[in-house]
């Protein structure tokens, strides 16, 4: 076969090992070795000649192949390496999928005017090697926001290192951001590189930096203004070229007020401030997270793609989400795992969640940003508004059982109907139960 026609095998059909003479009729072996990782860069090659000279290994290797052998081939040999090619192949995808989830794990959702926003703000701050400081409440995605600038920036190749702040005692942050020392205090048994030099060449991201005592905060700006580190009871100075992310819930403007937080370090960590916003200002985002929590969860537990009823999609829209993303990624994942049928109803939904989406559809008006409770001019008015929500929520948590929500409500049944008729209450024919 000439290199021509082993070019139109790989363009019809997927090859995952490629033995190749250096000697072919038409275009040579390395020439044809040129193509396949040009084109087809998941192929392994190996190189075969029976004039092989040192010169022609080197320069094969360097084009991308796998492996050279010499004639004559032997058996057993040929045999070897097609295993080993085959296994590092193997490997290679497994890595690639493995990239795909991660990637796919902190993929940022949502259309809304909020995350266009983000985005846009991450588009120009990622070529950069300014520091960002991210803002944001707990479970708003502060870390997909981090990740995403690493991702798009040129240390996308090195590594991304978090590091929680909030999560490490003050006697070992110091020890966990720059490294320390064989025998440096009680319990270094050996020597430990820290968070900032693992990140050489990359970025760090230092989440609720806020909750750092000023004894670390004082070290750190040191690093910033320096780019230098020393391992805890070591004295050698080590270099390092890090790209610094930091998040943080609290104002720190007020922390700095407080005297918890040094005015000079908010200064450079501040450089490019993002705020992420809660989801509550992004509420038509929830259709697309939730349909992507459900893909991801039933995958991840080996069950058929469940999906949400317009009803209970409609009580997850209207809720307040005062956890965020996390709080709705949570909800999600457990409406996968106890929810048995394939279609999550109203009365799946648990009932916190049905109590105050209904209250909050209720309290605001047509307008969505009024509250009708206290817009009431009388008493009488703000009373009915208040009972219509408080039935409306039993008759959910109750399966809209008339008789079981009456005998919970402690009221006679008719004078619930008489009650769902003066407000307004109606229940569908398929959904009252007696």
């Amino acid at each position: 076969m000439s290199g021509e026609q082993a070019l139109l095998v790989l363009e019809q059909v997927p090859v995952d090992l490629v033995f190749l003479d250096i000697w072919l009729p038409g275009i040579d072996g390395l020439m044809t070795l040129d193509r396949i990782t040009a084109n087809y860069p998941q192929t392994s090659v190996v190189m075969i000649s029976g004039h092989g000279t040192i010169e022609t290994a080197v320069e094969a290797a360097k084009k991308g192949a796998y492996y050279f052998i010499e004639k004559p081939i032997d058996l057993d040999k040929i045999l070897l390496i097609t295993k080993r090619a085959l296994e590092r192949r193997s490997l290679e995808q497994e890595n690639i999928t493995l990239r795909q989830r991660i990637e796919q794990k902190f993929e940022m959702i949502g259309r809304s005017t909020a995350i266009k926003e983000i985005r846009f703000q991450i588009e120009a701050a990622a070529p950069s090697n300014g520091r960002v400081l991210i803002h944001g409440e707990n479970g708003t995605g502060k870390e997909l926001v981090a990740r995403a600038i690493h991702s798009a920036s040129k240390r996308n190749k090195a590594e991304f290192v978090e590091v929680n702040c909030a999560a490490i005692p003050e006697d070992l942050i110091e020890s966990e951001l720059f490294g320390h020392e064989k025998g440096s205090f009680t319990g270094a048994t050996v020597r430990k590189i820290g968070k900032f030099e693992l990140a050489h060449g990359g970025t760090i991201f230092l989440d609720e930096v806020g909750d750092m005592s000023l004894k670390t905060q004082a070290k750190v700006l040191r690093v910033l203004e320096e780019q230098k580190i020393e391992r805890v009871g070591g004295t050698i100075t080590i270099e390092i070229d890090v790209r610094v992310i930091a998040a943080s819930n609290k104002d720190l403007v007020k922390e700095i007020e407080a005297g918890t937080f040094r005015e000079d370090l908010y200064y450079r960590l501040n450089v490019i401030p993002i705020t992420v916003p809660p989801l509550r200002d992004r509420l038509e985002d929830i259709k697309l997270l939730c349909d992507y929590y459900l893909k991801y969860f039933c995958r991840e537990n080996g069950k058929k793609l469940k999906k949400l009823s317009d009803g209970a999609l409609q009580v997850l829209q209207n809720y307040r989400w005062p956890g965020n993303i996390r709080e709705l990624k949570n909800v999600i994942e457990r409406l996968v795992i106890m929810v048995q049928p394939d279609l999550i109803d109203v009365s799946d939904i648990p009932p916190v969640y049905r109590r105050q989406s209904l209250a909050g559809g209720v309290k605001k008006s047509e307008s969505g940003k009024t509250d009708e409770l206290f817009e009431s001019d009388t008493l009488k008015t703000a009373r009915d508004n208040f009972e219509k929500v408080f039935i409306l929520a039993k008759l959910q948590e109750n399966n809209w059982n008339i008789s079981k929500t009456a005998e919970i409500m402690k009221i006679e049944r008719s004078n619930l109907h008489r009650k769902m008729k003066l407000l307004g209450i109606s229940v569908n024919r398929e959904d009252e139960k007696a």
